[in-house]
């Protein structure tokens, strides 16, 4: 069997020529953030019951339908 060999997952962010500085750093964090990986880390840092994760879904399942029924005005 042949051991995986996995890539290393690097962001890469196209800089025009003359662009500032400032710019491409915003683009590399929304592209960062959209990749999750604080959010995963910030997840694994503490262990969540799976009864209290699904409690959670279900009050963000009902606020929102609260929210489409009118019920609650933002």
């Amino acid at each position: 069997m042949q051991p995986i060999i996995k890539e290393p997952n690097m962001l890469i962010v196209q800089v025009k020529e003359g662009e500032a500085l400032e710019k491409a750093l915003k683009k590399f964090k929304k592209k960062f953030e959209k990749t999750g990986v604080v959010k995963a880390l910030r997840e694994r840092q503490k262990f969540t019951k799976p009864s209290v994760r699904y409690r959670e879904r279900v009050i963000k399942a009902v606020y929102r339908q609260k929210l489409q029924n009118g019920e609650i005005i933002k």
